[in-house]
């Protein structure tokens, strides 16, 4: 069976958790911390819709060994007799390793001497040197590496063996900070959602057995309660979804629709694809009269934070956050039938090294909902979190009882 080989971001549990929600967990197979094998083709996965996925591979073969010079004798056997596959031209090589102890410098050796092989054979070739063992996405996208003449080879250390992959898809991060950065209107004072942890939010509210024709997503319509300046509907859009969106800020309302009208110019974007129905609404008492079959949102996470308050300020923010989610959910609780699922991205506070939750969430069979685990990825693991942050984004999945 085909195989496909993802590489996932700074936060693997996040794309693990969203890979699942996606694909289902029988076929996937966590490999390392940082890469999950699929049995699919790469060209039936979604790769533009997945925000905690870097790369995607097509398996090439696996390799009994995880011996590096092994590895390299192996590809200096394997190579010549593959060129002739590749149309006339000048070949980009890049090598990437996961897993293995090799340093970057000990890579750049052996490109070198892939290189001399490969050149021997008549074949000009150019190699992308590595500053890391991996090569960034600025590296790939940026040298050619996914064209008909770039090799991008990853190594994932499997066990006692080696998985032999070739990228065939990259993040695009200049489409990514576009989006994030270009955007006319953008508020740090509600906080700046990153239009990669949009799209996991709506993935993991995705369920692939909501009976809706998955070839017309436009048929599926995303609630996002607490739209903000947009963010989610922005990537609701993008993926094919129809969407909604409410906040209890007219000022977030026009900063969505401004958004959403800008980034109908970008890209060919068609204003239909990116339309949506926007209006100012209290998320805790507000009746959507439209219909909606999955909510994503990221909730109010309260005050922000650039340094820990004491105690007694930091208690009262956490219990007016949590009193705003108990309204809301219930409120939601009277609009939704059993089985429906959201995702939401709620707030954590990092105290002293260890996260502190809302209260609700020891409550939520009381609040008509339960938590949806995953088999991929722990419950504990699906925070989203930078360096020097006091307020993390914990993602929930809810299943409506």
């Amino acid at each position: 069976m085909s195989q496909s080989l993802c590489i996932l971001g700074r936060q693997p549990a996040l794309g693990r958790a969203e890979l699942e929600s996606l694909y289902g967990s029988d076929g996937l197979r966590p490999v390392g911390d940082e890469a999950l094998l699929i049995d699919k083709e790469p060209g039936v996965i979604a790769f533009e819709r997945l925000g905690g996925t870097i790369k995607l591979c097509r398996v090439l073969t696996k390799i009994d060994t995880t011996n590096w010079r092994q590895i390299e004798t192996y590809l200096a056997e394997t190579i010549p007799r593959h060129l002739d596959t590749l149309p006339e031209g000048k070949l980009q090589l890049g090598l990437s390793v996961y897993g293995l102890p090799v340093a970057a410098k000990q890579l750049l050796a052996s490109g070198l001497t892939l290189k001399k092989i490969i050149k021997n054979t008549g074949r000009s070739v150019r190699l992308i040197p590595n500053k890391e063992p991996a090569l960034n996405s600025a590296q790939v996208l940026r040298n050619g590496l996914l064209g008909p003449l770039g090799w991008e080879l990853v190594f994932v250390r499997d066990g006692n063996k080696t998985i032999l992959a070739q990228t065939v898809a990259e993040q695009d991060i200049d489409a990514y900070a576009a989006r994030d950065q270009a955007r006319p209107k953008r508020d740090a004072r509600v906080g700046m959602l990153p239009p990669k942890l949009a799209q996991i939010i709506i993935n993991l509210a995705f369920d692939r057995n909501m009976g809706k024709d998955e070839e017309n997503l436009s048929s599926v319509t995303i609630l996002d309660p607490f739209c903000g300046t947009g963010v989610i509907l922005q990537e609701a859009a993008l993926m094919g979804y129809s969407a909604i969106g409410t906040d209890i800020e007219q000022r977030m309302v026009d900063y969505s629709t401004e958004n959403l009208r800008w980034l109908s110019t970008q890209n060919n974007t068609s204003p239909a694809s990116t339309s949506a129905i926007i209006k100012a609404a209290d998320a805790t008492t507000h009746h959507w009269p439209e219909e909606f079959d999955a909510l994503a949102a990221e909730t109010y996470l309260g005050r922000a934070l650039s340094s820990l308050p004491s105690p007694g300020d930091l208690q009262k923010i956490i219990q007016d956050v949590n009193t705003i989610h108990k309204k809301f959910l219930r409120n939601l609780t009277l609009q939704t039938k059993p089985g429906f699922r959201l995702c939401l991205a709620v707030p954590a506070w990092l105290i002293r090294g260890d996260f502190s939750h809302l209260p609700l969430l020891d409550h939520l069979d009381e609040l008509g909902y339960t938590r949806m685990s995953f088999v991929h990825a722990r419950t504990g693991e699906l925070i989203y979190h930078r360096p020097g942050q006091i307020v993390a984004r914990e993602l929930i999945v809810l299943i409506r009882k």
